[in-house]
């Protein structure tokens, strides 16, 4: 077994039939009602409804996913087990929830079945993690409990006051910093919706839609199938928030025709990673990590969508540029004539499928809460499914939809539960602080020095990880460095969150280019290598719009369009030097220009300097025209000396717990 095997290989999602088959189907659909119901007419508070999501996902994951890769088809009785355990635990959480909201945190005292209680649910999220999300993730988390446990024994800045057993449950169970916080807020609301909302288009036939549409436009042209790869994975991408999920569903079409057609077999695959890992950066729906971050800023969701606009394009810009100018170069030709759908066919076919789409666009810019925009979202996909026979949906398929939504969530819900305890840590030993110092003590002073150990760490952070655990953890470590250095809150975390993005492609362990090889069939380190060649812009722009916030909309038109306008001829310029090619081959000498003049127009110099001195002088005066944003909220999981309060209410994350 390999190194990665080892480290991220999961449990085997089990094809259950019979009694089994029937059991998880009904526990899956009964989530997504749950779900459905409490995000729309559920007057429940918020701890209850987390509770009861989180122990009916335990259940589910354990009757779904196998404790080993080997394949099985039914639950060992183990599994039962453990998912009646989940169910029962949760029951008392949700049984005493009035007296956990209510209960001053470590004033009052743990019950013994309060600590029975805490300390079950916290081993069976670990193995739930494991089999969900791989060993890696499970290992830090497993490094930060023990962190917590005994880093008393630790000398120096990084050791910390005595945790007792009591103070390490009370706070990872019993507060929102820990297991019950912010991040399974978000998986039972918004990121489950759109998974169900994502699902739903899905089963109606529209990611085919997308693809069609996609070939329709580009399939004639030079390196067509790279350029259906670009685009209909950045379509079904924004849809999944999930690059593995992408290349997996996408790539099993475009990468053996973009083989056919001539591509190598790790180009075709690196093509495929680096477009499905562009569409977390998609809006309007972006991934669980994107509504994370609006749980966590208080930024509305729809200001972060619109901020991703520009940003996202950046994105694609580049890729889409080197793969014609790949295809030029090879002489690669697009797809033959009978292989391409015809542009109004498909369209007079499909066109009701950008109508979901638009109703979550609106509601979004209308104000409505993400949660609402997936439901309006879904109940179009609904009333469009019905307009042809094709795609209309019966009462099993609507049932199976509610089925598969569930099922996909375990690995987010795994990453939120981890992400949750992680957070907990942090909070009991004050890490997130010693991290700043840390960081400070390397780069010292230097703002740019900073920000480039910031992007560094935060890809490292996410190795191997899902999006949102990587972008927490980026978020409760790195962000205070970012706001210590004067930067606004949206452009620092959209800077954070687009590198725990990029992390899903990046050596040695990019998880999506593990998903792509078994397509290609070629080495996952190649096609890695290729993908961050391909993206190699991508690794500039959120530099770009960190010290150019037009490039998140944020100032006048013309300030957002000159903006725009040079990074579009930076990245252009970076693509041409990459490939060695504009309408002839490129010398060294040109090449080098090339890639400086690039950089150079996507952060120019006099704007850096610009930028420093504002930064400098915001540091004794407030900046008006960001006043809403540049006040960073508390970083996840922060402390402060006011007294103890009740553990859900606003001011529980405040509260200073003794002995750090």
């Amino acid at each position: 077994m390999s190194l990665f095997s080892l480290a991220f290989d999961t449990g085997n999602r089990r094809q259950l039939s019979g009694l089994p088959g029937h059991v998880t189907k009904a526990l899956g659909a009964t989530i997504s009602v749950w779900v459905l119901y409490s995000a729309t007419l559920s007057r429940l508070d918020v701890l209850s409804i987390i509770i009861s999501f989180y122990s009916t996902m335990l259940a589910l994951s354990f009757l779904y996913i196998a404790p080993t890769s080997a394949p099985e088809t039914k639950p060992r009785r183990s599994d039962w087990l453990l998912s009646g355990i989940s169910l029962i635990v949760g029951s008392y959480f949700l049984w005493n929830a009035d007296v956990i909201a209510e209960r001053i945190t470590l004033f009052d005292p743990l019950s013994l079945y309060d600590s029975w209680a805490a300390t079950s649910i916290i081993l069976l999220t670990i193995e739930a993690m494991r089999r969900s999300v791989g060993l890696g993730l499970t290992a830090i988390v497993l490094l930060f409990i023990a962190y917590n446990l005994f880093g008393h024994f630790i000398p120096g800045a990084f050791g910390h006051g005595h945790i007792e057993l009591a103070h390490f449950l009370d706070v990872s169970i019993f507060t929102t910093d820990g297991l019950f916080g912010v991040p399974l807020k978000v998986a039972s609301t918004y990121a489950f919706l759109f998974v169900l909302f994502g699902s739903a288009l899905e089963r109606c036939r529209g990611s085919e839609f997308f693809f069609d549409l996609a070939s329709a436009l580009t399939g004639k042209t030079a390196g067509g199938p790279a350029k259906i790869a670009v685009i209909s994975s950045g379509l079904y991408g924004t849809i999944s928030g999930s690059p593995t999920s992408d290349v997996v569903t996408t790539g099993a079409i475009t990468i053996p025709i973009m083989k056919r057609l001539g591509y190598k077999a790790s180009f075709a695959g690196g093509v495929e990673v680096a477009a499905s890992t562009g569409g977390s950066l998609l809006p309007p729906v972006m991934g669980a990590a994107a509504f994370i971050m609006a749980e966590y800023t208080g930024i509305p969701y729809r200001d972060i969508a619109l901020a991703a606009i520009i940003p996202a394009i950046l994105f694609y810009l580049p890729i889409y540029l080197q793969v014609h100018l790949r295809a030029v170069k090879t002489g690669l030709k697009g797809l033959r004539p009978d292989e391409i759908p015809g542009l109004r066919k498909t369209l007079s076919n499909g066109w009701l499928f950008i109508l979901p789409l638009i109703a979550i666009s609106w509601g979004l810019l209308e104000g409505y809460t993400p949660a609402y925009s997936a439901v309006y979202g879904l109940v179009v996909v609904l009333l469009v499914s019905t307009c042809k026979s094709i795609t209309r949906l019966s009462f099993s398929a609507i049932y199976e939809i509610l089925a598969v939504a569930a099922a996909r969530m375990i690995p987010v819900v795994g990453a939120c539960a981890a992400a949750g305890l992680v957070i907990g840590g942090i909070t009991m030993t004050g890490l997130a602080s010693k991290f700043s110092f840390l960081v400070f003590t390397i780069a010292g002073d230097n703002l740019y020095m900073s920000v480039i150990v910031a992007a560094v760490v935060t890809i490292l952070l996410g190795l191997g990880m899902p999006t949102p655990s990587a972008y927490i953890l980026a978020a409760v470590l790195i962000s205070p460095v970012l706001y210590d250095l004067g930067l606004p809150t949206l452009p620092a975390q959209f800077f954070l969150f687009y590198f725990a993005v990029m992390s899903a492609l990046t050596p040695p362990v990019a998880v999506a280019a593990y998903a792509a090889s078994a397509i290609a069939n070629c080495n996952p380190l190649e096609i890695a290598v290729n993908a961050v060649k391909i993206s190699i812009g991508a690794f500039v722009v959120p530099f770009a719009f960190l010290f150019n916030n037009a490039l998140l909309l944020d100032g006048s038109p013309l300030d957002i369009a000159v903006s725009f306008c040079f990074a579009c001829l930076g990245l252009a310029s970076l693509a041409f030097a990459v490939e060695a090619y504009m309408f002839r081959p490129l010398s060294k000498p040109i090449v080098g220009c090339l890639a400086g003049l690039g950089i150079l127009m996507l952060v120019p110099i006099w704007q850096v300097s610009a930028c420093a001195a504002a930064i400098a002088s915001s540091r004794s005066t407030s900046c008006s025209s960001c006043s809403s944003r540049a006040v960073p909220p508390p970083p996840l999981g922060s402390t402060s000396s006011s007294p103890p309060a009740s553990a859900y209410t606003p001011s529980a994350a405040d509260s200073s717990p003794p002995g750090i």
